[in-house]
């Protein structure tokens, strides 16, 4: 046994003695029954319980205990709330500001209630409007990013009552919907799927919604009687006020809502005991591909195939994921990115078996706020696929949940080989664990492994431990020690970073040193650059000038990055320094100015037929920005940046996260990026442009085309998709792929091609 593989035992043996102070850190297995009589929900510390017919009660702190009420018909979820129950039950109301005015009463009332059956949670909630017609309402596509931005009603469900960890749910007042699932208050995960229902309804003075979420669809501790943490948020976009159960601190804004150590109690909740749910998804795919590029080339070839994927509940807090023959070829095609740098650029996981509970295999901090350069050791991309090619995957099993106070998370896949690339057959593995410890806090440990290498010759592992702790509601530190085991490189192969950073509302400071070895080499993992020591440091001062309508706050931020190499050579200094205005309406303008320093130890191509020798380059730049509320009909955010450049010059014109609402079903979300370089060794221009046209025809259906400009690799792509959920959890996807190159003579010519059609169907047992 290796001495990495010791020390991890070393340290899995640490955390599994680690003493925790109950009067410290909640444990997440259930909690003893609380009844009408007890003084206090158990080890919450916060208000009394309320007493029927009371539903809430607060304290003098802007906690709240909520207790939910039993109904024994099962609710008609159509957004009506025309039920008795509504009128026989008292509503959660007296929501606070977050934004605005913090700490006021919410200016729109809310009225809320939490019931529950045998099989389901209910959420209702009737959100009066002073002015319905300035509702802003402009899009019900599902899990778009846009809904958070329009007025909407949400829930969080701390369902272990850890008081870190839960899931969100969102509705708007067009119907559409969102759910996410946040790890550790930290890290959240969009890409959360769950099966509910929601329906939205309207009357004379606002909207009313009506939620129900299936037990099943949630992850609990053992016992029927349960307590929970929940929160609601109310957000009116229309005079951008956001308001809570709670008093949270309005430097959290909008994620508030995960923040689950300040959250409300639920009590009274009776839950369905022994029960094990399983789901099958089988799915069926038929597609037509072309592929130029393959050796032999591929003309419209078909293809058929099948898979299935099983989710079996061991427990209420641990469940069991198992693929076969899997495939993910209705997956929305990555957005591309200008790249005008020596390294490689990052590209988000989205396809699904690797996105739920994704949180839970995070490490030491990377994908945070200043991580740009934080190695990733578990990066769910290098699994099927190979090269910018897909491989198949022939099947595998992820376990994931919770065992008392750790959070677990095991994972094997099989990758087949592939000729056409070059890859072999692989077996990956990935083993985490984690420990709540104090209030808010974890020490974890994380193992990797990847069978062969992708040049084929011997296997890949990576140990590491990290810890994550936070303090009071702003104050949180980050720490990792890491090392790979690579044939062939044996020295140098480890990693650390300490990271310490204070977010408050008005002041904000992140300090933070990252160690890179020169071998370093997780195979399972993304490094952006090694062989380097980073030190990062930034200051930020926010204020809120006192009742303006105009303007809600200031931003002032200063910067300084500096990397070394493994020698002590300065390779990168980086100062910055950002000035910014956050208006009352949701607009924002801002001024940057930069000045950089950067060595490079080797020649480097940055354009064909360009190539900058090696040495030092000073050069710095100015940039503006001007950013357009995404409730708008018009959003987004045009920049334009002017400065030095290497030997030259650049100058960028530039529009990010642009949306066009024709109506509320279609809109077109254009991007644009115009780099104009010209160097002592030659001018070029690099240009990407892009469109996402959309048309919505319900919150579950919807079709999308990706429409992408790339001068930097010569390409015209598009990937249009319709994407039916037909019935809860089962789907049907008609995507269309097409990829050419815009150097070709004529109309650009094909380089691949593809038609595919995708159905699944969820079974439940």
């Amino acid at each position: 046994m290796t001495r990495a593989a010791l020390g991890l035992l070393a340290v899995c043996g640490l955390l599994f003695a680690w003493p925790v102070d109950a009067r410290q850190a909640s444990s997440p297995q259930a909690p003893p029954a609380v009844t009408a009589e007890s003084p206090v929900p158990p080890a919450t510390g916060g208000p009394p319980v309320p007493v029927a017919p009371a539903v809430i009660t607060r304290d003098a702190a802007g906690r709240a205990t909520i207790r939910a009420v039993a109904v024994s018909v099962p609710l008609g979820i159509d957004g009506i709330l025309d039920e008795a129950v509504y009128g026989s039950v008292r509503a959660i109301s007296d929501f606070i500001q977050m934004e605005p005015d913090a700490g006021a009463p919410s200016s729109q009332k809310t009225e809320v209630w939490i019931l529950f059956d045998d099989t389901h949670l209910y959420i209702s909630g009737r959100c009066w409007e002073a002015h319905p017609e300035r509702m802003v309402a402009n899009e019900m596509r599902h899990d778009s990013n846009v809904l958070a931005q329009n007025e909407h009603l949400a829930v969080s469900l701390d369902t272990f009552h850890d008081r870190r960890n839960g899931v969100t749910f969102l509705a708007t007042p067009l119907g559409g919907r969102a759910e996410g699932q946040v790890t550790n208050e930290r890290t959240y995960n969009a890409d959360f799927n769950p099966i509910w229902e929601v329906e939205v309804g309207h009357f004379d003075g606002g909207w009313t919604v009506e939620m129900a979420i299936p037990f099943k669809s949630l992850r609990y501790g053992a016992g029927r009687d349960q307590v929970w943490g929940l929160n609601v948020s109310r957000f009116n976009r229309w005079k951008n006020e956001l308001s809570y159960i709670t008093r949270l601190p309005n430097a959290l804004g909008i994620q508030g809502l995960f923040q689950f150590s300040l959250a409300a109690t639920l009590v009274g909740l009776e839950v369905p005991e022994n029960s094990r749910n399983i789901e099958v998804k089988p799915f069926v795919l038929s597609n037509v591909t072309s592929d130029l590029t393959a050796s032999p080339q591929v003309r419209n070839d078909p293809g058929l195939d099948a898979g299935v994927d099983v989710k079996y509940e061991l427990t209420k807090n641990l469940t069991a994921d198992l693929t076969y023959n899997t495939d993910f070829a209705q997956v929305e095609a990555d957005e591309q990115q200008v790249n005008l740098t020596r390294f490689s650029l990052f590209f988000p996981e989205k396809r699904e078996f690797f996105i739920e509970n994704q949180g839970t295999f995070s490490f030491g901090g990377a994908g945070g706020f200043g991580s740009r350069d934080t190695p990733t050791l578990f990066y769910s991309r290098r699994i099927g696929l190979h090269q910018g090619r897909v491989v198949p995957i022939e099947g595998g099993g992820r376990l994931t949940g919770r065992i008392g106070r750790y959070s677990v998370g095991f994972l094997n896949i099989q990758s087949g080989g592939d000729e056409a690339t070059g890859a072999l057959s692989t077996n990956f593995v990935v083993a985490r664990v984690k420990r709540d410890i104090l209030r808010r806090s974890t020490i974890g440990a994380l193992m990797t492994r990847r069978s062969v290498r992708e040049q084929g010759v011997g296997s890949n592992e990576v140990y590491g431990a990290d810890a994550a702790l936070s303090f009071f509601d702003s104050l949180a530190i980050n720490a990792y020690w890491a090392r790979t085991v690579t044939d062939g490189l044996r020295d140098d192969d480890t990693s650390y970073r300490a990271q310490l950073g204070y977010r408050g509302d008005r002041y904000g400071v992140d300090l933070d040193h990252l160690y890179v070895g020169d071998n370093f080499n997780p195979e399972v993992g993304f490094v952006r650059r090694d062989d380097i020591r980073r030190t990062f440091g930034q200051f930020r001062f926010s204020p809120r000038p006192r009742q303006s309508r105009t303007v809600r706050r200031f931003f002032s931020q200063a910067s300084l990055n500096i990397v070394d190499n493994g020698g002590g050579r300065r390779e990168l200094r980086e100062t910055e320094a950002e000035l910014a205005i956050e208006f009352q309406n949701g607009d924002r303008v801002s001024a940057t100015a930069s000045q950089t320093y950067e060595f490079l130890p080797v020649p480097f191509t940055i354009a064909r037929g360009v190539t900058l020798p090696v040495g030092g380059y000073d050069y710095w730049s100015v940039k503006g920005g001007y950013a357009l509320g995404q409730q708008r009909r018009l959003a987004g955010t045009a920049s334009v940046e002017y400065g030095r450049f290497y030997s030259g010059h650049r100058t960028v014109l530039g529009l990010s996260q642009g949306r066009l609402e024709v109506s509320t079903r279609f809109s077109l979300q254009p991007t644009v990026s115009i780099n104009r370089i010209d160097l002592a060794e030659g001018a070029f221009t690099r240009t990407l442009a892009g469109a996402r046209v959309t048309y919505t025809m319900t919150p579950l259906m919807f079709v999308s085309a990706l429409l992408q400009y790339n001068t930097g690799n010569n390409s015209l792509a598009m990937n249009a998709r319709l994407r039916w959920e037909y019935r809860p959890g089962s789907e049907l996807f008609v995507v269309y792929n097409d990829q050419r190159d815009t150097e070709s003579p004529g109309f650009p010519g094909l380089v691949n091609r593809a038609f595919i059609v995708k159905i699944n169907r969820l079974l439940r047992f």
